[in-house]
């Protein structure tokens, strides 16, 4: 990742201040921990980008989206973490460009993707890329992330639950507690 400059890290220390939780300390509220468990109030904001070389696949019904080792997962207070892979792992000949962006405050402009089905149905806008995400987010060029609320998503054979709510696009697996940031009343977190 590149190293940020100043306006980086003063557009960041904004971001953060616009949240009532960034990681510091578990609200009551959370649920505790087993072994093995990592608490989604224990990760930070702004997120924490790590590589996960654990087999990350993604379906849409029998066919395959994607296939990686090489995930980086996005861990931000309050949400599952989010999967992002590589370009290279991924058939871009199942994807074709969706209208509309949204933006992030932490990683930028995303751009969207939606899977075309046989039928001439299509999955729409499932999957998302930063072409030129925000430091120090750079490491997610080349990269994208998927919905599991449309999509089938697996990490090392198990199907990931979806994020509660439509926006976020979290994956919930078994090493996850929350609750999570979706729901209603959630909005703040």
């Amino acid at each position: 990742m590149n190293r940020m400059n100043r306006s980086d890290a003063d557009r960041l220390a904004h971001a953060t201040s616009l949240w009532q939780h960034v990681g510091r300390e578990r609200p009551a509220f959370a649920l505790p921990t087993k072994a093995g468990q990592e608490s989604v109030w224990d990760y930070p904001r702004p997120p924490r980008l790590a590589a996960d070389s654990r087999e990350v696949v993604v379906m849409a019904g029998s066919l395959e989206i994607a296939r990686s080792r090489r995930a980086l997962r996005l861990l931000e207070t309050a949400s599952p973490p989010g999967f992002y892979l590589p370009k290279e792992d991924v058939r871009i000949d199942r994807l074709v460009p969706a209208g509309g962006t949204s933006h992030c405050e932490w990683k930028g402009e995303a751009a969207y993707w939606s899977v075309p089905l046989p039928g001439g149905v299509a999955l729409d806008r499932v999957a998302w890329s930063y072409t030129q995400p925000m430091a120090p987010y750079d490491a997610l060029a080349g990269h994208f992330g998927f919905y599991p609320q449309h999509l089938e998503c697996f990490v090392d054979g198990l199907r990931v639950q979806p994020q509660p709510g439509g926006f976020y696009a979290g994956w919930i697996t078994p090493e996850v507690v929350g609750p999570f940031k979706g729901g209603p009343g959630s909005g703040g977190w």
